[in-house]
């Protein structure tokens, strides 16, 4: 079956029909067959896509454009989330590590979805240094780890996690990391650093 519906040269030389063209080049004759239906009725889809199209988006104005659309997103967003501007924010000179259990669990959910690659589930290292022993590379205070994991170590593959992590989540991570210290996970990496007192 010819889903084209071509006719044959076959055909031409026994009805008479013209489907040769005339032209030819490199001993390839130009047919001249119809269009498919398949083809034809794809391109007239098309055209009713577009006057639909132009007239519910250009006349009408009844759906918004893209740049409408997104604009919209936007306000919504920034509607929704004005109010946590400020519970999301933290203040680098009081700076202080969360205790609680949900900052810690917040905490504890973050280290696994963007850490555990490098630092491993127990914070035993891997990749990155072991968080469970006393050795520091980048410091041990509270503030120290909050910075590195604020602005990372690119030279050691660590990113920065300030564009993807809220203030918020950052101190509540930084505390979950503190709270490894000491918890002895199974096949801790070597020690690395310097000893923290």
């Amino acid at each position: 079956m010819d889903l084209n519906e071509n006719r044959p040269v076959e055909k031409d030389e026994l009805t008479g029909d013209k489907i040769i063209s005339g032209h030819e080049y490199d001993n390839i004759k130009e047919l001249d067959n119809r269009l498919p239906g398949w083809w034809i009725g794809l391109f007239v889809i098309t055209i009713i896509f577009a006057v639909i199209y132009v007239f519910r988006y250009h006349i009408m104005h009844s759906a918004p454009l893209q740049e409408n659309e997104y604009r919209n997103e936007m306000i919504a967003a920034a509607e929704k989330y004005k109010n946590t501007t400020t519970s999301a924010t933290v203040d680098t000179a009081t700076l202080i590590r969360l205790s609680d259990e949900a900052s810690l669990a917040t905490g504890k959910e973050v280290f696994t979805k963007n850490c555990v690659v490098c630092h491993l589930a127990g914070g035993q290292g891997i990749v990155g240094p072991n968080l469970t022993d006393e050795y520091w590379i980048h410091g041990c205070t509270f503030k120290d780890i909050h910075n590195t994991i604020t602005v990372g170590v690119p030279e050691k593959g660590m990113i920065s996690w300030k564009a993807q992590l809220n203030p918020l989540q950052i101190q509540q991570v930084a505390s979950y990391v503190m709270s490894l210290k000491g918890t002895n996970p199974p096949n801790p990496k070597a020690p690395q650093g310097v000893k923290c007192e």
